[in-house]
């Protein structure tokens, strides 16, 4: 078969490379096609992430035995120790295990008669009260319970919930009557307000 020439831009082709430059010109106009689409080349990403928090179990704290001074004489100071399993005073906090909490104790200065006609004298030292992380009596608490001989106006700021959940505070105290004291039923509130620390 005689071969055709053709004529472009001054040039005379043969059909074979006009076939030739038309296969290249279609594969120049596919790969500039593929790159623009290319998302490795323009395109976005986006990915997405997270804020968590877990909200710690609330305290509750219940005053589970009064400091109990039972019977007293007129003009004879009565002192009732902290490790006393009927008669010491005994807090018990409940919240989330190993927390750090802050501690404080309002007791009173005095002791009151029901119609308030005559008041009782009641103190506390400086080793008053007992904290206790294990959860044991006040009668066997030992200083590797917790903390021991602790002055109940200024607990330790280490203070924190025992590991199985609870911790509970001892507290003793003295009670002094006067001579001339009246007889009758005396009590006085003892506050004990809980804090998490957020350690």
């Amino acid at each position: 078969m005689k071969t055709i020439n053709q004529r472009f831009r001054g040039y005379y082709m043969t059909a074979s490379c006009r076939g030739t430059l038309r296969r290249y010109f279609l594969t120049a106009v596919l790969l500039g096609i593929g790159l623009w689409a290319s998302p490795t080349a323009f395109s976005q990403d986006v990915a997405d992430g997270q804020a968590t928090a877990n909200v710690l179990t609330g305290l509750s704290v219940t005053a589970v035995q009064d400091l109990q001074f039972g019977n007293v004489f007129q003009g004879i100071a009565k002192i009732m120790g902290k490790n006393q399993d009927d008669s010491s005073g005994i807090f018990s906090i409940i919240g989330a295990p190993s927390a750090g909490i802050s501690i404080y104790l309002t007791m009173p200065d005095y002791l009151a008669l029901p119609d308030g006609s005559d008041r009782l004298v009641v103190t506390f030292n400086n080793t008053d009260a007992n904290v206790d992380t294990t959860v044991v009596t006040p009668s066997t608490f030992a200083g590797a319970d917790g903390w021991i001989n602790q002055d109940p106006r200024n607990l330790p700021a280490a203070t924190k919930i025992g590991t199985g959940g609870q911790t509970r505070i001892y507290l003793g105290g003295k009670v002094s009557p006067a001579v001339n004291q009246k007889a009758g039923p005396y009590a006085g509130d003892i506050v004990c307000s809980v804090a998490y620390t957020g350690t």
